[in-house]
């Protein structure tokens, strides 16, 4: 097998001895610590669809010469069943990485993942230049790099591939910046990942500049510096196609004097955990999800027509929200907040009710209107361990399905009625 071909599909030499081991039903093949004399046991990966290379580095192949493929290789290449391809746990060269990646233009491969990868040194990508490949998602977790900013001529180099990817995921690798110039590369993005890392709001301003990422849908900021709720919607707003936004993890605060038009095509929305004490307006007219969760609300007044799904967890709520001005909601999650009662005529027609963790009174109203979620089959995970009774005395502590209820029990005038019917009835016979 030609050494380009070895060396693009097994980026994991090294001197400890390691094979492959291939899981036929999953088509999924792992390979441990190659080294040139094991590299053969690549053989058994190639009727996989995913292929994963753990431990190694590349920095002594890094004046390996790598010659132009044959046509039986590139041929060999084009035949692969591989679609996606994951390296973990690698020291890569990035002038080596720069000089193989063009080989998967031969291959049907559609996704790269690096995991906890070192990238050391700085690639020569003119190469790459009016190269397209077929990978449309390219993902990099727990990895250390160069700084992106002052990169942008470099990524230009590939701005031909980087204009077709979908879907790009960079997380938990300290990224602290997204150049303005860099994003205008991904023309056909679909979905950015950048969770866990060290963007602070200043550099969203840049990241999100007028022309970047012009058909973004997906967005996931979870799990970064942000701290303003104002200028996190004033970076975004640039972005026309935006339907998923993630801010949950954020601690945001918010200045209600202030205001910002989301986008409008923005449909799912996840401020959870971002220390809210608030539901803040305007919110997108056309919002089907919102995730407010694992936050300090102590009242919820919301007004939207499309909205389906509300999730307010792990709250300070003392009541549930009133949804009548939600028409078309089917989901209302409360677990966990200090709600003692839900109001039956608001939640009856809903399809998942979720609110276990709560100190609930277990009067006749209280109890029945959980009973009869239950009975209906919507009421969520945790009935019934998760549901008791915090009050009157006599039930408290007691699992609320064990509370008693009937029409005769909670409902006097239901008890009385029929006994008024039948004397009325003796007393038209009497006649």
């Amino acid at each position: 097998m030609n050494v380009a071909v070895l060396l693009l599909l097994g980026l994991g030499f090294l001197e400890a001895e390691g094979r492959c081991f291939f899981n036929r039903t999953q088509e999924y093949c792992v390979c441990y610590h190659l080294s040139q004399e094991t590299a053969h046991s690549i053989v058994q990966c190639l009727a996989a669809s995913v292929v994963e290379f753990q431990g190694g580095e590349l920095e002594r192949y890094i004046d390996f010469p790598i010659s132009d493929l044959d046509p039986s290789s590139i041929e060999m290449l084009g035949s692969l069943l591989i679609r996606k391809i994951i390296f973990g746990d690698l020291l890569v060269p990035e002038m080596l990485l720069a000089r193989v990646l063009r080989f998967f233009s031969y291959t049907r491969v559609q996704e790269l993942v690096f995991e906890s990868c070192v990238f050391k040194g700085r690639g020569n990508w003119e190469e790459m230049a009016n190269q397209d490949l077929p990978i449309l998602s390219l993902r990099f977790h727990n990895v250390t790099s160069a700084p992106l900013t002052g990169r942008e001529q470099d990524l230009s180099s590939l701005s031909s591939w980087l204009g077709t990817l979908q879907e790009l995921a960079v997380t938990g690798s300290h990224v602290a910046s997204l150049p303005c110039g860099i994003g205008r590369l991904f023309r056909a993005l679909r979905s950015l990942d950048v969770a866990q890392n060290s963007l602070g709001d200043e550099s969203l301003v840049s990241a999100f500049c007028s022309g970047a990422f012009p058909q973004l849908q997906v967005l996931s900021l979870q799990r970064n510096n942000l701290t303003s709720y104002h200028s996190v919607c004033e970076s975004v707003r640039l972005l026309p196609e935006l339907q998923h936004l993630d801010l949950s993890q954020n601690k945001l605060t918010a200045d209600p004097s202030s205001s910002c038009q989301w986008p409008v095509s923005l449909r799912i929305f996840n401020l959870s955990a971002t220390g809210l004490d608030e539901v803040l307006t305007p919110l997108p007219p056309s919002l089907e999800v919102l995730d407010m969760s694992c936050n300090h609300l102590r009242a919820v007044d919301i007004s939207l027509s499309s909205l389906k799904k509300l999730f307010l967890s792990q709250n300070m709520l003392r009541a549930a929200p009133s949804i009548r001005n939600c028409p078309t909601l089917d989901t209302l999650h409360l677990e966990n907040n200090s709600i003692a009662e839900l109001p039956w005529d608001e939640v009856k027609h809903l399809e998942d009710v979720a609110a276990a963790g709560n100190p609930y009174s277990c009067s006749c109203s209280g109890a029945g209107v959980l009973q009869a979620l239950a009975a209906t089959g919507h009421l969520g995970q945790g009935w019934p361990q998760d549901y008791t009774c915090q009050s009157p005395p006599t039930y408290q502590g007691w699992l609320v399905k064990d509370v008693p209820v009937s029409v005769l029990q909670c409902n006097s005038a239901a008890a009385i009625a029929p006994v008024c019917v039948a004397l009325a009835l003796l007393g038209v016979a009497a006649a």
